[in-house]
C-alpha cells in the first residue's frame, strides 16, 4: 500500500490573464451539477419503471391463479 502524504499540497493560481465573468467561473461545475442530475433522475425514473412492471407482473399473476368459477 502507497504511503499517504503527511501534507496536503495546495496550488494557489494567480489572477487571469482576461477578466473572467462570474458565468465562466461557474460554467465547468454547472455542466458537472447538471450532468449528475441527469444521472440521478435518470436511475430514479429506472428504479421507478422496474416497481411499477414488477407491481403489474404480480397483479397479472395472481389474476391468473385467481379461483376458478
Amino acid at each position: 500500500m502507497a504511503r499517504k502524504p503527511d501534507r496536503i499540497r495546495i496550488e494557489v493560481f494567480g489572477p487571469a490573464s482576461e477578466a473572467e465573468t462570474a458565468e465562466d467561473a461557474f460554467r465547468p461545475s454547472d455542466e458537472a451539477i447538471r450532468s449528475l442530475a441527469r444521472l440521478i433522475g435518470r436511475q430514479m425514473a429506472r428504479e421507478q419503471f422496474e416497481r411499477t412492471r414488477a407491481l403489474e407482473w404480480k397483479q397479472a399473476r395472481q389474476n391468473r391463479s385467481g379461483p376458478m368459477r
